[in-house]
């Protein structure tokens, strides 16, 4: 009886430790210890499905974390749909007919409720599934800090104000992710997520077709599906070299002038990040280890815990 007595005073001390930790903002890698033990499992379980299926989606996923952290921190808001009280983010101008994934989180939080009911929080959910997808194409690993709650309402002003455009500068990039808290080395290293996924014609036609920091047999072949009017929804790889697997071909890419976005390019035009790009051509190590530290610095943007928010039931809609 006494041990009991003292495993379950432990166990309630631990509870209220994170309970404390949440209070006062601080995410803990250890939220749901006890409260849902098989979360990582679940998750992975689900990404690794669908990554399998669709290997773009480790990118697409990805994407969505880093749109929802961008917007009002990494609240879940961008899972929103419209309502009658308020426009969600799905439609902003960065994200019309290009974010996607919405339904693997779906089947992820459908898995997750039926495991452990209204206890994960749908922006848990995103951040776990963006670090599953990076590590399932062969990518870094990290702790997910996790004790997010949900938003209750999103915004698409603020998606259309605060995302940084394809057509970004380097300065308008740094300012940009310093608004966020986040350095021009973080915000280098996190540009290497262009390593996998694709782009639509609309985002990179002004690069290929306007700029001169560009490669011309580059150029040339990315013209042959993203013609100079018409086709804006045709899809190219951001790194035409290994477009399924995470690795440090993408800063390769920009030192030959093949980046295909022009912020993309930006980062490697006689400009201060330069010699970064660089290191992170030749030394993949440690692109691999500053990718994830600053993953962990984005996931930890203005996040909602303690009391704030909720956990949704349903990660499109707020609770009734």
């Amino acid at each position: 009886m006494a041990a009991e007595f003292c495993r379950d005073r432990v166990l309630l001390f631990c509870f209220l430790a994170l309970l404390a930790c949440a209070a006062d903002g601080q995410l803990s890698p250890t939220f749901y210890s006890y409260t849902c033990p098989n979360l990582q499992s679940i998750v992975r379980s689900a990404m690794s499905q669908a990554v399998n299926k669709e290997g773009r989606m480790a990118a697409s996923i990805l994407r969505l974390f880093f749109h929802d952290c961008f917007v009002n921190g990494c609240d879940g808001s961008i899972l929103l749909d419209d309502t009658s009280t308020f426009t969600g983010e799905k439609n902003a101008g960065p994200n019309a007919n290009s974010v996607r994934g919405f339904e693997v989180i779906d089947t992820i939080k459908s898995n997750v409720e039926a495991a452990c009911k209204a206890t994960v929080s749908c922006a848990d959910i995103l951040a776990l599934a963006a670090r599953d997808g990076v590590v399932l194409l062969g990518g870094p690993t990290w702790t997910v800090q996790l004790g997010r709650r949900d938003a209750t309402t999103a915004s698409q002003s603020s998606a259309n104000s605060n995302l940084p455009s394809p057509g970004s500068s380097l300065s308008q990039l740094i300012s940009s992710f310093s608004s966020k808290g986040l350095s021009a080395r973080d915000m280098t290293a996190l540009s290497g997520s262009h390593t996998i996924g694709q782009a639509r014609c609309a985002t990179f036609r002004s690069h290929i077709y306007n700029d001169a920091n560009v490669d011309a047999s580059f150029a040339s072949t990315r013209k042959q599906t993203c013609p100079a009017s018409g086709g804006d929804s045709n899809l190219a790889p951001l790194d035409l070299q290994t477009p399924t697997t995470f690795d440090n071909r993408y800063y390769q890419n920009l030192v030959v002038r093949q980046g295909l976005l022009h912020s993309d390019q930006e980062l490697f035009n006689n400009g201060s990040q330069d010699s970064l790009v660089r290191q992170y051509s030749t030394n993949a190590a440690a692109f691999s280890s500053d990718f994830a530290a600053a993953m962990v610095k984005m996931g930890n943007i203005s996040p909602l815990t303690g009391t704030q928010g909720e956990i949704r039931l349903n990660c499109r809609k707020v609770n009734k």
